[in-house]
């Protein structure tokens, strides 16, 4: 099972959330855990069960107790716990990020597949499916023409996502009390108040978190559309970020607060204050990503 990277993946997001907890805690239950983790219960029972062997929880009857705090060495290494897609996701953003590519350069998934050490249709497929948000144009020759994120696609996408975002909000305010979604948002509540304890040092930790909470909120929708769409979503407002160092720990900072704005108004079941605080926060990362976008295109 340790060879799974799946369930190291799970292992190392849930050591993550387990900095949260103060030794002796009680951790919940599984159930709540796979909705935290977006994994099932048969490896969420493996993640529990590997975690007991190192030390880390003690079961006392059907409670999960934390032994002790995570340490740096008990994680994964990242390499271990990326999927194929998700590897030729970073190694084409970072290529992007690091490589000046511009508006009508061409695109050569042989070439890409070489340099980021994965099959040629492994590139194909991750391309492929950037074609139908026209960020990409396909020739007959077989290459690729990236066409570039414009303001005008910026504006398309933040108009979607909030559109998104708010109607999954809504949904969620509407889950039965004993909907494990629940305990997933107080777990990354605490993840929040933790991270913006220690911003100082780790503010460049948002980005993950801040993805993990809004998939959170778009999964309870239920809607096939908005989970496959928010993947897209998710990755271009998290590699924009990255163009954009101006002012960036204050920004982070700032974005954790909204979240536990959202947050709280959200386990209050307060629907016109959990669609306030949702506006205001995609209103943020709307100017965020239009900011990015521009220093993109003139740098």
């Amino acid at each position: 099972m340790k060879t799974n990277t799946v369930f190291k993946r799970a292992y190392n997001q849930c050591l993550a959330q387990l900095e949260g907890y103060e030794v002796a805690a009680d951790l919940g239950s599984e159930p709540s855990w796979a909705q935290s983790l977006s994994v099932s219960r048969t490896t969420v029972r493996a993640v529990l069960s590997a975690l007991a062997a190192d030390g880390l929880i003690v079961f006392d009857g059907r409670r999960k107790i934390l032994a002790r705090r995570p340490l740096a060495q008990d994680y994964y290494p990242n390499l271990e716990t990326e999927q194929v897609g998700v590897l030729v996701e970073k190694r084409f953003m970072q290529w992007i990020l690091d490589g000046d590519c511009k508006p009508g350069q061409q695109i050569n998934a042989l070439e890409l597949a070489r340099q980021f050490g994965v099959s040629t249709s492994a590139v194909r497929d991750y391309l492929n499916r950037f074609s139908q948000f026209r960020l990409l144009e396909r020739r007959p020759s077989g290459s690729w023409v990236f066409k570039g994120f414009t303001k005008e696609f910026a504006e398309e996408l933040s108009e979607v996502r909030e559109m998104f975002e708010v109607r999954s909000a809504q949904r969620f305010i509407a889950l039965a009390d004993d909907d494990p979604a629940w305990i997933a948002l107080t777990l990354i509540r605490q993840e929040h108040l933790v991270l913006l304890e220690q911003a100082q040092a780790r503010y460049r930790d948002f980005s993950e978190l801040d993805e993990r909470f809004h998939r959170l909120i778009n999964d309870v929708s239920r809607n096939r559309f908005i989970v496959s769409f928010y993947e897209v979503i998710s990755m271009i407002f998290h590699y924009h970020y990255q163009w954009n160092k101006r002012d960036e720990k204050e920004r982070n900072i700032a974005a954790i607060r909204e979240h536990l704005a959202y947050i709280e108004a959200l386990l209050r079941r307060d629907q016109s204050d959990a669609t306030q605080t949702c506006r205001a926060h995609m209103a943020t990362a709307r100017i965020t990503l239009l900011e990015s976008i521009q220093l993109f295109e003139y740098r």
